[in-house]
């Protein structure tokens, strides 16, 4: 329907701009990455308030008297590249709000792709990244993209220390952050940008006698096809350790007596303890926390193996039916269903 661009000018501020899809044939082919123009004749709106790209409240819209013209002596220097990147306390703020999609650069500490050869559908590819205050975080790219960054990163001749990825959409699920990419996102690696550049040399700095090609990944790990039954051995018998393994099987029942959503906490999505006149959240410390209800729905899934219950949280849920739990709970109290009650019953 239209074309976002990102513009920064001589005092460093980026805006976002607008171009709606019927004049984008007018500008599409000078509308190149790094290249000066002066622009005029535009309009000025609000930005959306969801999925923001800049810090500013407002937008450049093109229209009809919208001028383009490419310079190549500008008067005063253009800086090349501006990012909006958030600490792990600020990705925490943003998480589920769907508010802005920040920018984050890190250190690239493993990388596990479902990409295979060839590319089938429900490709997947996470990037483990240990930001400025070594929290890790992961970055989950999917489908088109998961498949460029993967065959990317096998053509390249050594592995990459930096990563910068902007655009992304941070979430919490079971109380762990991930990052998700949007199709705005764009991911550059050591030296490509010149924020990357800086981390790439200040990590190299701190490996005494290391050369600047060192490969910190020797391979990028294939995410396991395995059995349900394979499955509950490994988390039996298995130390305990941050994997990610692919199962296939068929949905034989939801365990709905033991509920489908509870309480949580608006702000760290943990479960609120509901005492006689408040909600309180024991991570954030706060005894008048604000409720919001999200999922959590217990099902049994089976295959030729055995089976095995799998939890689905609230971005599993949301994504798959594009419902919400309010929304959801709104919908059952309008045929009727005692909802309260059960709401309540999920967060005692």
């Amino acid at each position: 329907m239209w074309a976002d661009l990102l513009l920064v000018d001589v005092n460093g501020t980026i805006m976002q701009a607008s171009i709606s899809s019927n004049r984008l044939p007018t500008y599409q082919e000078r509308l190149i990455a790094g290249t000066m123009f002066s622009i005029s004749g535009f309009d000025v709106a609000r930005c959306a308030q969801n999925f923001r790209l800049t810090d500013s409240s407002f937008l450049i819209r093109f229209g009809e008297t919208t001028t383009f013209d490419e310079l190549f002596d500008p008067v005063s220097p253009l800086p090349t590249e501006g990012f909006r990147f958030r600490n792990q306390s600020e990705l925490h703020g943003l998480a589920n709000t769907n508010s802005h999609l920040p920018d984050i650069i890190g250190e690239i500490l493993g990388v596990r792709s479902t990409v295979t050869d060839p590319p089938e559908a429900k490709n997947r590819v996470m990037v483990t990244i240990r930001l400025d205050s070594d929290d890790t975080v992961t970055l989950s790219l999917f489908d088109s993209q998961a498949v460029a960054l993967h065959t990317q990163l096998e053509s390249m001749r050594v592995d990459p220390k930096v990563i910068v990825a902007t655009s992304i959409n941070p979430k919490l699920v079971g109380g762990r952050l991930f990052l998700n990419a949007t199709s705005g996102t764009h991911v550059y690696f050591d030296k490509e940008t010149d924020a990357g550049s800086a981390r790439f040399y200040q990590l190299v700095a701190r490996d005494t006698g290391l050369t600047l090609v060192v490969p910190l990944l020797r391979s990028y790990a294939k995410v396991e096809k395995v059995t349900i039954a394979e499955l509950s051995n490994f988390v039996l018998t298995a130390a305990s350790q941050e994997i990610d393994f692919l199962c296939t099987g068929k949905v034989v029942r939801v365990e709905a007596e033991k509920g489908w959503c509870y309480v949580a906490c608006s702000k760290c999505s943990k479960k609120l303890q509901r005492t006689s006149s408040t909600l309180t959240c024991g991570r954030c410390d706060n005894s008048h926390a604000i409720g919001t209800l999200r999922y959590h729905v217990e099902t049994v899934i089976s295959d030729d193996s055995g089976e095995g219950t799998f939890v689905w949280f609230d971005g599993v849920m949301t994504k798959l039916h594009s419902l919400r739990a309010s929304d959801a709970v709104q919908m059952l109290g309008e045929e009727g269903v005692n909802i309260h009650g059960a709401v309540r019953d999920q967060a005692s």
